[in-house]
């Protein structure tokens, strides 16, 4: 999750830009309270089409192995589930 203060949408723009086009939503404060969230037109659509969390994870998945060469075995994705990794 990004958390930014609403000032980096002015000063950092360019930042938060590129977090909203890797299809993370970004939330933006004011006076440390959150204010807004800031996405991805095709994540709000998805959102709109009533996606449903799961859907929604599955999707966020297959984005990431489209994206990265990063793999985990099951063993490593149930400790991290658990939060158990560190054992």
């Amino acid at each position: 999750m990004r958390i930014r203060p609403i000032s980096d949408l002015r000063n950092k723009f360019t930042e938060i830009e590129k977090s909203i086009s890797d299809n993370e939503p970004v939330f933006l404060t004011k006076n440390g309270y959150g204010a807004m969230v800031l996405m991805s037109i095709d994540r709000f659509e998805m959102y709109e089409n009533g996606i449903g969390d799961i859907d929604l994870k599955l999707l966020e998945a297959d984005y990431q192995a489209e994206h990265s060469d990063k793999r985990l075995t099951h063993e490593e994705v149930f400790a991290k589930l658990r939060g158990t990794e560190n054992e």
